[in-house]
């Protein structure tokens, strides 16, 4: 008897590796012991959330006595959050950003569901370069969309932008980008990003209707090498921004983040409201009231950088003397070698066989590679070095 629908079966049956493998290593902790097991499974971020967090939360314990205190607002969320937030973003972007265009969610994940409901019809199309978040997949696929992966340069991960020339459809409506990127740690540069923009320019005229670049930005503050990152609305008139603060403010479980629409789009009123219409009626209504607070109190703090910098260093040395190959991460917190052998899904059991837990790439539309979350203790990182290199040797 089947109790679910067709979609959500073949959903499960493409359950995330990340899942999969944070759950095994629960259960490896529980049988080893926590010290004994190397978990790189989950992008989880471990450091405390910035002292100003706390002096937010402290500031709302005092103000809980006043009516709606965390009540029901408007769907778009607190005016003054959205200024404040506008504020923020006008700065990175270099443009003023008005505060009715950004719309705060839970988190960039919400952000990203409110846009495609927003704008997808079935069958539309979104190109995304692989290897990229596997959720992504879920996403498009949960309004009828169609994702369509290009596979990026092998190893070094930048843009192929002959394939994604040639993916374009008369079914295209957006391209979904991530930068720095979940899972390969790479930066878009200005260059490659003005050249997507004339890709997609020539193929919005073509199709006579937008095409969207859906900007995914939560690792914008993870610069480990102060490139530049480029501000997509300074390129290409029909973008939009999700973002959130789960990994600056070490936020993950409060879902707090934000959609922010390009000014320059003619008519973006109408796909604000659009997107406004759509946090509300996919349950989320409005984005967490606490966490909003929290935001607007503590919006410029962020965690030490020069934590994860350290982190980042200590994991390459770790591959480097497992003769692993693999290109240096410029942002987020994530590597993406190369499996010492074809089959990544058998290196993965490998490493398994010596209490290293990682994602194989096949779960993000990459085989051949494995990704590495390094947002864990430096000790782990340490002491998993020989458990890298016998897995290697096995093999």
């Amino acid at each position: 008897m089947q109790l679910i629908s067709n979609q959500i079966k073949g959903f499960l049956d493409k359950s995330s590796w990340i899942r999969k493998m944070f759950e095994a290593g629960i259960e490896m902790k529980k049988e080893f012991g926590a010290d004994n097991v190397y978990d790189f499974s989950l992008g989880n971020p471990d450091l405390p959330p910035p002292e100003g967090v706390g002096h937010a939360l402290f500031r709302m314990s005092t103000e809980m006595r006043r009516p709606f205190a965390l009540g029901y607002m408007n769907n778009a969320g607190y005016p003054a959050v959205r200024k404040t937030v506008a504020k923020s973003l006008s700065e990175e972007q270099g443009m003023e950003i008005p505060s009715d265009n950004v719309i705060m969610t839970c988190g960039a994940a919400g952000a990203i569901n409110v846009f495609f409901r927003a704008v997808l019809e079935p069958g539309d199309e979104v190109i995304c370069p692989a290897p990229y978040f596997v959720e992504y997949g879920f996403y498009v696929g949960n309004f009828g969309g169609v994702l369509r992966p290009v596979k990026s340069v092998p190893l070094t991960f930048e843009l192929d932008f002959d394939a994604i020339d040639k993916a374009f459809t008369p079914k295209t409506r957006a391209v979904l980008i991530n930068s720095p990127n979940n899972p390969t740690g790479q930066i878009y540069s200005r260059a490659d990003l003005e050249k997507l923009a004339a890709i997609m320019t020539r193929h919005s005229e073509k199709a006579g209707r937008p095409i969207f670049l859906l900007s995914d930005e939560p690792y914008r503050f993870l610069n480990y090498d102060n490139v530049e990152i480029p501000s997509v609305f300074s390129l290409y008139k029909y973008s939009v921004i999700a973002s959130s603060f789960s990994k600056k403010l070490s936020l993950a479980g409060a879902r707090i983040g934000y959609l922010a629409v390009n000014p320059a789009i003619e008519d973006a009123k109408d796909l604000i409201n659009g997107a406004i219409m759509t946090n509300r009626i996919l349950g989320f209504v409005n984005a967490p009231a606490l966490a909003q607070n929290i935001l607007q109190h503590s919006i410029d703090c962020t965690v030490d950088i020069d934590i994860y910098r350290q982190r980042r260093n200590a994991m390459a040395a770790v591959l480097d003397h497992a003769g692993i190959k693999y290109a240096m991460p410029r942002g987020a917190f994530y590597f993406f070698p190369q499996s010492p052998i074809e089959d990544d899904g058998l290196f993965i059991k490998a490493l398994v066989e010596e209490h290293v837990l990682a994602v194989p790439g096949a779960g993000f539309g990459y085989p051949g590679y494995f990704r590495l979350t390094f947002c864990v203790d430096i000790n782990t990182i340490v002491n998993s070095r020989d458990a890298f290199k016998r897995a290697v040797d096995k093999l």
